[in-house]
């Protein structure tokens, strides 16, 4: 299958951020977006029942809809949206398509196809962060193609650094693409995903690696309170050792290194108001128990101000 940025759209605002942000990443990637809506079938009795009212003519997700809009609907709603897009991103190719199926199902299997894959978070404001509903959650459990998550009202502007006088502008420089990265066990997919993404965008890195002290060592720590110090060196000295073959790679993008004893949970939270992209992992699992995200991850989801960008990675 062709390359591609592929976004879902169901008509919802989180989407339609979703698919501005694709537009501009396929424009920064130099591929074409593919606008994608899952139609899931209806059961066979709710299929011949008769539908009435202002449902009839609804789209989903729209006040009043009471079902599932007619296809010739949300066809010609995914070409005003594409045309829209064209207007707005002059120079990139975009496509429409409607496929019946599960979503998660369908969208999972389009991420490993596409390249990249964005959907969209509803925001619950203040403290409450942003909503990663059912099939975003599943989706990113089960893909095995990075995963872009957008929230609702996300704007260009929004990624790249105020104006000298304060006013955000889509015209500055990017803001920096913060990678959460465990040293330890690190992964080149999830690594050249970031340092890849900052390249396109003229930004830079900022690396956030979390630790924690072994328990033997934690139990002792007051007896000899030089431990944590010494962890702390050898630990930040593990993270350049991890990062120096991609500076070398990547010579243009500057980075900045965080090396911390805790969760980077809280550090990665904080710092994504500040970031364009925020970059995390997740290991693939293939057993009965199912599909997994990590802690970290699933933190990062659903509180990150800034777009978030899940990787897959054996």
């Amino acid at each position: 299958m062709t390359r591609t940025v592929t976004v879902g759209l169901d008509g919802s605002p989180e989407s339609r951020a979703a698919a501005e942000w694709a537009a501009r990443e396929a424009a920064l990637r130099g591929l074409p977006l593919r606008l994608l809506h899952v139609r899931q079938p209806v059961a066979e009795p709710a299929a011949r029942a008769p539908l009435s009212g202002a449902g009839t003519q609804a789209h989903r997700g729209e006040p009043g809809a009471t079902g599932p809009p007619p296809a010739e609907g949300w066809e010609r709603t995914l070409r005003e949206a594409a045309e829209g897009l064209r207007l707005r991103h002059p120079g990139i190719e975009v496509t429409q398509e409607q496929v019946d199926g599960r979503p998660r199902e369908v969208l999972a299997r389009a991420a490993g196809d596409a390249g990249l894959l964005v959907l969209g978070s509803r925001g619950l404001g203040g403290v409450g962060g942003f909503l990663v509903g059912s099939v975003g959650l599943a989706v990113v459990a089960h893909a095995e193609g990075p995963v872009v998550l957008v929230r609702a009202g996300e704007q260009a502007a929004d990624e790249h650094e105020p104006d000298p006088v304060g006013i955000p502008s889509a015209a500055t420089r990017y803001r920096p693409v913060l990678l959460g990265l465990d040293a330890d066990e690190p992964d080149d997919s999830v690594i050249g995903f970031a340092f890849a993404e900052a390249a396109r965008r003229d930004a830079a890195v900022r690396v956030v690696h979390g630790w924690a002290l072994p328990p033997y060592l934690a139990y002792g720590l007051a007896a000899a309170p030089g431990t944590y110090h010494d962890v702390a060196r050898q630990q930040a000295g593990t993270l350049t050792r991890v990062l120096a073959p991609w500076r070398e790679k990547f010579p243009q993008v500057e980075v900045a290194e965080e090396s911390f004893g805790g969760s980077p949970s809280v550090r990665l939270v904080e710092a994504s108001a500040r970031s364009s992209l925020v970059v995390v992992g997740r290991r693939i699992r293939r057993n009965p128990v199912g599909a997994h995200i990590g802690p970290v991850t699933h933190a990062v989801m659903h509180h990150c101000a800034a777009p978030v960008a899940v990787v897959a990675h054996g």
